[in-house]
Protein backbone atom coordinates (compact mmCIF):
# COMPACT_ATOMS: atom_id res chain seq x y z
CA UNK A 1 0.00 0.00 0.00
CA UNK A 2 1.12 3.46 -0.31
CA UNK A 3 2.07 6.04 2.22
CA UNK A 4 -0.69 8.03 1.34
CA UNK A 5 -3.46 4.64 1.71
CA UNK A 6 -1.43 4.55 5.53
CA UNK A 7 -1.70 7.60 6.87
CA UNK A 8 -3.87 10.40 7.29
CA UNK A 9 -7.42 11.05 6.00
CA UNK A 10 -8.04 10.21 2.17
CA UNK A 11 -7.60 13.25 -0.02
CA UNK A 12 -9.69 11.89 -3.18
CA UNK A 13 -14.04 12.14 -3.40
CA UNK A 14 -14.70 7.89 -2.80
CA UNK A 15 -18.20 6.55 -3.66
CA UNK A 16 -19.85 6.04 -0.32
CA UNK A 17 -20.99 2.51 0.80
CA UNK A 18 -23.57 1.29 2.87
CA UNK A 19 -22.54 -0.82 5.94
CA UNK A 20 -25.80 -0.42 7.38
CA UNK A 21 -27.54 -3.50 9.36
CA UNK A 22 -24.09 -5.29 9.40
CA UNK A 23 -22.67 -6.02 13.13
CA UNK A 24 -19.28 -3.83 12.31
CA UNK A 25 -16.95 -6.86 13.59
CA UNK A 26 -17.53 -7.99 10.25
CA UNK A 27 -16.78 -4.99 8.44
CA UNK A 28 -13.69 -4.40 10.51
CA UNK A 29 -12.31 -7.86 9.77
CA UNK A 30 -13.45 -7.50 6.20
CA UNK A 31 -10.97 -4.12 6.20
CA UNK A 32 -7.90 -6.14 8.10
CA UNK A 33 -8.22 -8.87 5.56
CA UNK A 34 -8.13 -6.13 2.75
CA UNK A 35 -5.32 -4.53 4.17
CA UNK A 36 -3.23 -8.14 4.11
CA UNK A 37 -4.51 -8.59 0.94
CA UNK A 38 -3.22 -5.62 -0.52
CA UNK A 39 0.24 -5.51 1.70
CA UNK A 40 0.71 -9.23 0.24
CA UNK A 41 0.71 -8.82 -3.21
CA UNK A 42 2.27 -5.10 -3.47
CA UNK A 43 5.40 -7.42 -2.76
CA UNK A 44 5.45 -9.89 -5.18
CA UNK A 45 6.42 -7.72 -8.53
CA UNK A 46 9.86 -7.01 -7.14
CA UNK A 47 9.84 -10.74 -5.89
CA UNK A 48 9.60 -11.84 -8.74
CA UNK A 49 11.71 -9.63 -10.79
CA UNK A 50 14.34 -10.50 -8.31
CA UNK A 51 14.18 -14.29 -8.83
CA UNK A 52 12.87 -15.11 -6.17
CA UNK A 53 9.17 -16.01 -6.82
CA UNK A 54 9.96 -17.93 -10.03
CA UNK A 55 8.25 -17.06 -13.19
CA UNK A 56 5.47 -14.60 -13.31
CA UNK A 57 2.60 -13.62 -11.02
CA UNK A 58 -0.94 -12.09 -11.44
CA UNK A 59 -2.00 -9.29 -8.95
CA UNK A 60 -5.08 -8.66 -8.06
CA UNK A 61 -4.64 -5.26 -6.54
CA UNK A 62 -7.97 -3.41 -6.20
CA UNK A 63 -10.11 -6.58 -6.76
CA UNK A 64 -10.08 -7.07 -2.77
CA UNK A 65 -13.30 -6.74 -2.36
CA UNK A 66 -14.98 -9.47 -4.35
CA UNK A 67 -12.73 -12.23 -2.84
CA UNK A 68 -13.71 -10.65 0.89
CA UNK A 69 -17.34 -10.43 0.34
CA UNK A 70 -17.52 -13.79 -1.28
CA UNK A 71 -15.95 -15.17 1.52
CA UNK A 72 -17.24 -13.41 4.65
CA UNK A 73 -20.91 -15.07 3.29
CA UNK A 74 -19.45 -18.69 3.31
CA UNK A 75 -19.71 -21.01 5.83
CA UNK A 76 -16.90 -22.95 6.56
CA UNK A 77 -17.70 -26.15 4.48
CA UNK A 78 -18.13 -24.21 1.40
CA UNK A 79 -16.20 -24.57 -1.45
CA UNK A 80 -14.46 -21.90 -3.76
CA UNK A 81 -12.59 -22.52 -7.23
CA UNK A 82 -11.32 -19.55 -9.25
CA UNK A 83 -8.84 -18.60 -11.98
CA UNK A 84 -5.67 -17.74 -12.31
CA UNK A 85 -6.07 -14.30 -10.48
CA UNK A 86 -6.40 -16.30 -7.12
CA UNK A 87 -4.06 -14.74 -4.12
CA UNK A 88 -6.62 -12.48 -3.16
CA UNK A 89 -9.52 -15.51 -3.51
CA UNK A 90 -6.61 -17.78 -1.05
CA UNK A 91 -6.12 -15.48 1.61
CA UNK A 92 -9.76 -14.65 1.70
CA UNK A 93 -11.08 -18.03 2.02
CA UNK A 94 -8.35 -18.65 5.04
CA UNK A 95 -4.81 -20.06 3.66
CA UNK A 96 -1.89 -18.27 5.85
CA UNK A 97 0.20 -15.64 4.29
CA UNK A 98 2.87 -18.26 5.33
CA UNK A 99 1.94 -20.59 3.21
CA UNK A 100 0.98 -19.11 -0.14
CA UNK A 101 4.14 -16.87 0.19
CA UNK A 102 5.99 -19.97 0.16
CA UNK A 103 4.09 -21.87 -2.36
CA UNK A 104 4.72 -18.89 -5.10
CA UNK A 105 8.01 -19.34 -3.59
CA UNK A 106 8.33 -23.06 -4.57
CA UNK A 107 8.71 -24.32 -0.87
CA UNK A 108 8.02 -27.45 0.32
CA UNK A 109 6.37 -25.77 2.81
CA UNK A 110 3.95 -23.87 0.42
CA UNK A 111 0.16 -24.69 0.38
CA UNK A 112 0.87 -27.10 -2.26
CA UNK A 113 4.04 -28.15 -1.32
CA UNK A 114 5.92 -25.95 -4.39
CA UNK A 115 4.45 -27.81 -6.97
CA UNK A 116 1.60 -25.59 -8.00
CA UNK A 117 2.90 -22.05 -7.84
CA UNK A 118 0.87 -18.81 -8.20
CA UNK A 119 -1.81 -20.09 -10.82
CA UNK A 120 -2.52 -23.54 -8.97
CA UNK A 121 -2.89 -22.07 -4.95
CA UNK A 122 -4.92 -24.76 -3.28
CA UNK A 123 -6.09 -26.12 0.43
CA UNK A 124 -8.48 -28.86 0.41
CA UNK A 125 -8.38 -28.75 4.24
CA UNK A 126 -10.55 -25.11 4.03
CA UNK A 127 -12.36 -25.59 1.17
CA UNK A 128 -10.37 -24.12 -1.02
CA UNK A 129 -10.40 -25.93 -4.29
CA UNK A 130 -7.86 -23.66 -5.87
CA UNK A 131 -6.77 -21.50 -8.96
CA UNK A 132 -6.26 -22.79 -12.33
CA UNK A 133 -4.50 -22.06 -15.43
CA UNK A 134 -7.42 -23.12 -17.55
CA UNK A 135 -9.35 -20.10 -18.51
CA UNK A 136 -12.75 -20.87 -17.19
CA UNK A 137 -11.73 -24.01 -15.51
CA UNK A 138 -12.56 -22.77 -11.92
CA UNK A 139 -16.27 -22.21 -12.71
CA UNK A 140 -16.68 -26.22 -14.16
CA UNK A 141 -14.45 -27.43 -10.97
CA UNK A 142 -17.01 -25.88 -8.54
CA UNK A 143 -19.95 -27.30 -10.63
CA UNK A 144 -19.03 -30.67 -10.16
CA UNK A 145 -18.08 -30.14 -6.52
CA UNK A 146 -21.59 -28.20 -6.59
CA UNK A 147 -23.09 -31.65 -7.92
CA UNK A 148 -21.62 -34.27 -5.47
CA UNK A 149 -22.34 -32.11 -2.69
CA UNK A 150 -26.09 -32.37 -4.19
CA UNK A 151 -25.95 -35.80 -4.65
CA UNK A 152 -24.79 -36.66 -0.68
CA UNK A 153 -27.42 -33.85 0.44
CA UNK A 154 -24.95 -32.17 2.23
CA UNK A 155 -25.28 -28.42 3.45
CA UNK A 156 -22.25 -27.30 1.31
CA UNK A 157 -22.48 -24.56 -1.52
CA UNK A 158 -19.31 -24.21 -4.59
CA UNK A 159 -18.81 -21.01 -5.64
CA UNK A 160 -17.41 -20.99 -8.64
CA UNK A 161 -14.79 -17.86 -10.19
CA UNK A 162 -14.09 -16.57 -13.73
CA UNK A 163 -12.94 -13.51 -15.53
CA UNK A 164 -14.17 -11.51 -17.61
CA UNK A 165 -12.32 -13.30 -20.46
CA UNK A 166 -13.73 -16.39 -19.02
CA UNK A 167 -17.22 -15.47 -20.24
CA UNK A 168 -16.31 -16.31 -23.81
CA UNK A 169 -15.25 -19.68 -23.56
CA UNK A 170 -17.87 -22.74 -23.92
CA UNK A 171 -16.77 -24.36 -21.05
CA UNK A 172 -18.19 -21.22 -18.68
CA UNK A 173 -21.55 -21.70 -20.42
CA UNK A 174 -21.69 -25.22 -20.40
CA UNK A 175 -21.23 -25.28 -16.53
CA UNK A 176 -23.83 -22.47 -15.96
CA UNK A 177 -26.51 -24.51 -18.42
CA UNK A 178 -25.68 -27.66 -15.93
CA UNK A 179 -26.08 -26.15 -12.84
CA UNK A 180 -29.27 -24.42 -13.81
CA UNK A 181 -31.15 -27.11 -15.74
CA UNK A 182 -30.09 -29.67 -11.85
CA UNK A 183 -30.47 -26.96 -9.58
CA UNK A 184 -27.17 -27.41 -8.12
CA UNK A 185 -25.96 -25.58 -5.23
CA UNK A 186 -23.61 -22.94 -7.37
CA UNK A 187 -22.85 -19.82 -7.02
CA UNK A 188 -21.27 -18.21 -9.81
CA UNK A 189 -18.57 -15.42 -9.98
CA UNK A 190 -17.87 -13.31 -13.17
CA UNK A 191 -14.62 -11.35 -11.63
CA UNK A 192 -15.34 -8.51 -14.09
CA UNK A 193 -11.90 -5.85 -13.84
CA UNK A 194 -12.62 -4.68 -17.94
CA UNK A 195 -9.71 -6.22 -19.55
CA UNK A 196 -8.99 -9.73 -20.80
CA UNK A 197 -5.27 -9.14 -20.72
CA UNK A 198 -5.18 -6.42 -22.54
CA UNK A 199 -8.26 -6.33 -24.46
CA UNK A 200 -11.26 -4.32 -23.24
CA UNK A 201 -13.94 -6.39 -22.51
CA UNK A 202 -16.81 -4.77 -24.52
CA UNK A 203 -14.51 -5.79 -27.67
CA UNK A 204 -14.62 -9.24 -27.28
CA UNK A 205 -17.88 -9.91 -25.47
CA UNK A 206 -21.00 -10.00 -28.16
CA UNK A 207 -24.45 -8.71 -27.14
CA UNK A 208 -22.20 -6.02 -24.52
CA UNK A 209 -23.21 -7.46 -21.33
CA UNK A 210 -21.86 -10.51 -19.59
CA UNK A 211 -24.98 -10.21 -17.42
CA UNK A 212 -27.78 -9.88 -20.00
CA UNK A 213 -25.65 -13.22 -22.01
CA UNK A 214 -26.25 -15.45 -18.49
CA UNK A 215 -29.82 -14.28 -17.73
CA UNK A 216 -30.90 -16.56 -21.24
CA UNK A 217 -30.23 -19.34 -18.83
CA UNK A 218 -32.46 -18.61 -16.67
CA UNK A 219 -31.40 -18.45 -13.46
CA UNK A 220 -31.28 -15.11 -11.09
CA UNK A 221 -28.72 -12.34 -12.07
CA UNK A 222 -27.31 -9.84 -10.33
CA UNK A 223 -24.60 -7.40 -11.12
CA UNK A 224 -23.04 -5.23 -7.94
CA UNK A 225 -20.38 -3.25 -7.89
CA UNK A 226 -17.22 -5.34 -7.04
CA UNK A 227 -15.94 -2.31 -5.41
CA UNK A 228 -17.82 -2.06 -3.04
CA UNK A 229 -17.35 -5.23 -0.33
CA UNK A 230 -21.02 -5.07 1.22
CA UNK A 231 -22.74 -5.18 -1.63
CA UNK A 232 -20.42 -8.24 -3.08
CA UNK A 233 -21.33 -9.75 0.73
CA UNK A 234 -24.84 -9.37 0.39
CA UNK A 235 -25.22 -10.58 -2.86
CA UNK A 236 -23.39 -13.65 -2.16
CA UNK A 237 -25.24 -14.45 1.04
CA UNK A 238 -28.34 -14.03 -0.79
CA UNK A 239 -27.33 -16.54 -3.34
CA UNK A 240 -25.70 -18.46 -0.82
CA UNK A 241 -29.41 -18.97 0.98
CA UNK A 242 -30.70 -19.49 -2.11
CA UNK A 243 -28.31 -22.81 -2.89
CA UNK A 244 -28.77 -23.95 0.55
CA UNK A 245 -32.74 -24.03 0.38
CA UNK A 246 -32.63 -26.01 -3.26
CA UNK A 247 -33.28 -23.26 -5.13
CA UNK A 248 -30.50 -23.52 -7.85
CA UNK A 249 -27.74 -21.53 -8.79
CA UNK A 250 -27.29 -17.30 -9.07
CA UNK A 251 -25.16 -15.32 -11.49
CA UNK A 252 -23.27 -12.73 -9.94
CA UNK A 253 -21.37 -10.17 -12.42
CA UNK A 254 -18.60 -8.04 -10.08
CA UNK A 255 -17.30 -5.06 -11.74
CA UNK A 256 -13.79 -4.97 -10.39
CA UNK A 257 -10.76 -3.35 -11.59
CA UNK A 258 -6.62 -4.50 -11.48
CA UNK A 259 -4.56 -1.34 -10.87
CA UNK A 260 -1.60 -3.25 -12.40
CA UNK A 261 -0.88 -5.11 -15.29
CA UNK A 262 -2.07 -8.57 -16.70
CA UNK A 263 0.97 -10.19 -14.71
CA UNK A 264 4.72 -9.43 -13.99
CA UNK A 265 6.34 -6.73 -15.88
CA UNK A 266 3.94 -6.43 -18.58
CA UNK A 267 4.12 -2.97 -19.84
CA UNK A 268 0.89 -1.08 -20.15
CA UNK A 269 -0.22 1.04 -23.91
CA UNK A 270 -3.72 -0.43 -23.68
CA UNK A 271 -5.04 2.01 -20.92
CA UNK A 272 -4.57 5.28 -19.55
CA UNK A 273 -3.03 6.61 -16.11
CA UNK A 274 -5.82 8.93 -16.06
CA UNK A 275 -8.45 5.82 -16.13
CA UNK A 276 -6.47 3.80 -13.49
CA UNK A 277 -6.39 6.96 -11.29
CA UNK A 278 -9.91 7.47 -11.45
CA UNK A 279 -10.11 4.25 -10.09
CA UNK A 280 -8.07 4.41 -7.71
CA UNK A 281 -9.45 7.75 -6.43
CA UNK A 282 -13.30 7.32 -6.32
CA UNK A 283 -13.34 3.48 -5.92
CA UNK A 284 -10.84 1.93 -4.04
CA UNK A 285 -12.45 -0.63 -1.97
CA UNK A 286 -10.23 -0.31 0.96
CA UNK A 287 -11.05 3.30 1.57
CA UNK A 288 -14.18 3.40 0.68
CA UNK A 289 -14.82 0.56 3.95
CA UNK A 290 -12.24 2.88 5.60
CA UNK A 291 -14.38 5.65 5.08
CA UNK A 292 -17.98 4.15 5.91
CA UNK A 293 -16.76 2.58 9.21
CA UNK A 294 -14.99 6.34 9.99
CA UNK A 295 -18.51 7.27 9.32
CA UNK A 296 -20.58 5.41 12.03
CA UNK A 297 -17.67 5.71 14.68
CA UNK A 298 -16.15 2.17 13.72
CA UNK A 299 -13.01 3.12 13.29
CA UNK A 300 -10.26 5.27 14.41
CA UNK A 301 -7.38 6.81 12.03
CA UNK A 302 -4.88 5.50 15.41
CA UNK A 303 -6.93 2.07 14.73
CA UNK A 304 -6.37 1.25 10.61
CA UNK A 305 -2.89 2.74 10.92
CA UNK A 306 -2.31 -0.40 13.93
CA UNK A 307 -3.96 -2.57 10.78
CA UNK A 308 -2.00 -1.24 7.92
CA UNK A 309 1.29 -2.11 10.48
CA UNK A 310 -0.61 -5.26 11.12
CA UNK A 311 -0.20 -6.31 8.01
CA UNK A 312 3.18 -5.15 6.74
CA UNK A 313 4.51 -7.10 9.65
CA UNK A 314 2.28 -10.19 9.00
CA UNK A 315 4.07 -10.05 4.89
CA UNK A 316 7.62 -9.62 6.31
CA UNK A 317 7.30 -12.47 8.36
CA UNK A 318 5.85 -14.68 5.28
CA UNK A 319 8.53 -13.42 3.24
CA UNK A 320 11.38 -14.76 5.87
CA UNK A 321 9.30 -18.28 6.13
CA UNK A 322 9.42 -18.41 2.59
CA UNK A 323 12.64 -17.28 2.48
CA UNK A 324 14.17 -19.51 4.89
CA UNK A 325 11.88 -22.95 4.01
CA UNK A 326 13.71 -25.30 1.89
CA UNK A 327 12.94 -26.59 -1.31
CA UNK A 328 10.69 -29.91 -1.83
CA UNK A 329 13.00 -33.29 -1.74
CA UNK A 330 13.15 -34.39 -5.81
CA UNK A 331 12.46 -37.99 -4.67
CA UNK A 332 9.17 -36.95 -3.39
CA UNK A 333 8.03 -35.68 -6.45
CA UNK A 334 4.98 -37.80 -7.08
CA UNK A 335 3.71 -38.10 -3.64
CA UNK A 336 0.70 -37.16 -3.98
CA UNK A 337 0.10 -37.36 -7.50
CA UNK A 338 -2.76 -39.31 -9.05
CA UNK A 339 -2.04 -41.44 -12.14
CA UNK A 340 -4.63 -42.82 -14.25
CA UNK A 341 -3.35 -45.86 -16.30
CA UNK A 342 -5.40 -45.28 -19.92
CA UNK A 343 -4.85 -48.80 -20.98
CA UNK A 344 -2.60 -47.49 -23.71
CA UNK A 345 0.70 -49.75 -22.99
CA UNK A 346 -0.17 -52.49 -25.38
CA UNK A 347 -1.69 -50.19 -28.49
CA UNK A 348 -0.03 -50.64 -31.59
Amino acid sequence: MTQAEAAGAPAHKYLPIDIGGIDLAGPSQWLRTMLLIREFETTLDALSMSGKIPGGVHLSIGQEAVAVGIAAALEPQDLVACSHRSHHHAIAKGLTPRSVMAELFGKATGCRGGRGGSMHLGDMSIGFLGGNGIVGAGLGIAMGASLGSHLRGEDQVSVGIFGDGGANTGRTWESVNIATVWKLPLIIVCENNKYAVETQTERLTGGGSISRRAAGFGLPVRTVDGQDVAEMYRATHEARDRAACGEGPTFIEAKTYRYEGHDTGQIIRYRTAEEVEDWRGTKDPIQRLRIALQAVGGLADEAFDQMAQNARETVQDAIAFADESPFPDPSEATRDVTAVDLGLGNVR
